[in-house]
């Protein structure tokens, strides 16, 4: 079966046989051809009566859809921008950290005998290193912060190579570095190795995701994080032997950006969410903003995890 292309006003049609209220047409007309009628179209289950009646809740309207991808888009942002801070900081650590200790040219530290030395992961170690030489290749002469260490000096070093580097690659690398060496890294976040890895698999995820735009507030990753004091802190509620909030969706971002970020940071980081969804409480009508909340795995006590450490330290 193909799906056909409907204009502007068959669209409009659309959303007002399934229950949505529109009242302004030239405007709707407006924000459907510049936001995209499929792209707003993903923030309607929120509004919906149920899984099953996929009718819009009676007196819902058009501005109530739009307020939801307008928050969405504000909250891509802010955890954008944080999520880009710790991928600087896990880029500089790594790169200083090691450059000590292996030095700071391509033949100094791009050798495999710095890596771990586990058999299983050699392929992985030979795979990571080839992606870092290619991206040498690739950048030496475009980039101008490498092309400046190539023509001046012959070499790029690890604190500049990281610049050209995703933070997929990072992660990669941090993944097989010798094992005193992670742990040397994790112990600057007072975290194990495992926890890092982990963490920053799930941040390399959610910054691509912010990226490009995707639905945020109700992702849910394929990997959860580990139980920790702050979802006993803020007493999350537990069904079925888990945490309910805070584990696979946007609050375990959050609480990952809690324990990587500095302190001002991450204050500044929930002033803006709250702002963000105090804003949207505004232009909610037929439902109530716990629904949100409860679509981004955020309990209602969420912005105590802004002070929860000065509580108990």
């Amino acid at each position: 079966m193909k799906k056909e292309f409907k204009n502007l006003d068959e669209q409009i049609e659309i959303l007002r046989n399934k229950g949505l209220k529109i009242d302004n047409n030239e405007y709707t007309k407006e924000v459907l051809f510049r936001e995209n009628y499929f792209f707003l179209n993903g923030y309607r289950h929120l509004l919906m009566r149920s899984n099953v009646d996929r009718r819009y809740i009676e007196g819902s309207t058009f501005e109530e859809l739009y307020s939801l991808f307008l928050f969405d888009r504000v909250l891509r942002n802010i955890l954008f921008k944080n999520i880009l801070i710790v991928e600087n900081n896990i880029k500089s650590i790594i790169s200083y950290q090691l450059s000590i200790k292996y030095g700071y040219r391509e033949k100094d530290y791009l050798v495999p005998k710095n890596f771990t030395a586990n058999k299983e992961k050699s392929k992985q170690v030979a795979d990571i290193l080839r992606k870092m030489k290619r991206q040498i290749n690739l950048n030496a002469t475009q980039h101008s912060a490498t092309s400046h260490y190539v023509t001046n000096y012959g070499y790029i070093p690890l604190w500049v190579l990281v610049k050209v580097l995703s933070f997929g690659i990072v992660g990669e690398l941090y993944s097989i570095l010798k094992k005193e060496d992670q742990l040397g890294i994790a112990e600057i976040y007072n975290m194990d190795v495992d926890t890092l890895l982990n963490y920053l698999t799930i941040l390399s995820n959610y910054r691509n995701l912010c990226a490009h735009e995707d639905i945020l507030f109700s992702n849910k990753t394929q990997r959860n994080i580990t139980d920790n004091k702050y979802h006993k802190l803020l007493n999350i509620p537990i069904m079925d032997d888990e945490y309910i909030y805070g584990k696979n969706d946007v609050f375990a971002l959050v609480i990952i950006l809690r324990q990587m970020l500095s302190r001002k940071e991450f204050s500044n980081l929930m002033e803006e969410i709250k702002h963000n969804l105090d804003n949207l409480e505004l232009n909610l009508h037929s439902i109530k903003i716990d629904k949100v909340l409860d679509g981004m795995g955020f309990p209602k006590n969420y912005y105590d995890l802004k002070n929860i450490d000065e509580v108990i330290e």
